[in-house]
């Protein structure tokens, strides 16, 4: 096999892999191509099937340890931070898992706590929930009642009888 085409394999393996992590991350085929180029290079340089087993192999574990002291080693830790969120949604800043079990609120009353225009909060007997109007305004303090569901997006309409 001539020499140009295994390091040109080995190369566009390399760059491939370069650009599904810098370029467009996360979409897979340059990341799956690059592999596939890179693990054919090193099996037409090797001799046997074996030895190409176990250079990759060897790539392979080399390449994990590295990753793995990369994310340990205080130098490289501060690149890795600029590429992931460092920051966490609790329920102390605010943050509220939506709840799939909405269903059972149908046809519930509460007090809106927030102008829905046409979304806001809502109170239902202490149970904060966010909920959309029908495409209405509703106030601050006026009486609202649970018409539909859909999904965690609750539906409500003004209740004339209840207010804050």
């Amino acid at each position: 096999m001539p020499q140009g085409l295994i390091i040109s394999l080995i190369l566009l393996g390399v760059f491939l892999l370069a650009l599904e992590m810098f370029v467009v991350p996360g979409f897979g085929v340059s990341g799956i191509l690059g592999m596939a180029a890179l693990i054919t290079g090193i099996f037409l340089v090797t001799d046997s099937l074996l030895e190409g087993l176990l250079y990759t192999g060897g790539a392979l574990i080399v390449l994990g340890l590295i990753t793995y002291w990369s994310f340990r080693s205080p130098r490289t830790r501060r690149l890795w931070q600029k590429f992931s969120l460092s920051t966490r949604q609790t329920l102390k800043g605010g943050y509220v898992a939506p709840k799939v079990q909405y269903e059972t609120y149908l046809g519930r009353t509460g007090i809106s706590i927030t102008q829905l225009r046409p979304a806001g909060t809502a109170d239902f007997d202490g149970e904060i929930l966010d909920v959309v109007t029908e495409g209405g305004y509703i106030g601050h303090g006026t009486g609202i009642k649970i018409i539909a569901v859909e999904g965690t997006r609750i539906i409500v309409r003004e209740e004339k009888t209840k207010t804050l």
